[in-house]
């Protein structure tokens, strides 16, 4: 299955399905964590243009299949605010093979990241917020 999804419900990695017929399954998950750059990081906030995210998400999804030859690639982002430690991305690309699938799972976040139109800010400790490039 490959599927791109924006929600603003929490994620966990639960809602990975697994299957037999894969030999390798490579997972990135990607976490609010509390420093950036030096500033202390309360809170996150990601705001995006979802029908459009939701286009390009997919095509850089179908890009990964056929590049590094994945039997399933779904990738999940979260919008709205977070909280420190909670999940803002999960990525997961299968193969036959654990080289492919970890080179799909990293095409598919670098990509999300550059591409898919979903912007970050965050909320510092001492009351400043910050909007930053390449959200994910």
């Amino acid at each position: 299955m490959k599927e791109f999804k924006i929600t603003s419900n929490l994620i966990n990695s639960q809602i990975i399905g697994k299957s037999s017929s894969i030999g390798a399954r490579s997972v990135f998950e990607g976490t609010v964590r509390d420093i950036n750059g030096g500033h202390d990081v309360i809170k996150l906030e990601y705001e995006c243009y979802k029908s459009l995210a939701i286009k390009e998400g997919n095509k850089i999804l179908d890009e990964a299949s056929e590049k590094f030859g994945l039997i399933d690639a779904f990738c999940i982002h979260r919008v709205g605010t977070l909280e420190i430690g909670e999940t803002a991305v999960i990525v997961v690309a299968t193969s036959g093979h654990r080289d492919e699938a970890f080179k799909g799972c990293r095409y598919i976040i670098d990509e999300v990241k550059c591409r898919v139109p979903i912007w970050k800010k965050e909320h510092y400790q001492d009351g400043e917020t910050e909007w930053l490039k390449g959200a994910g």
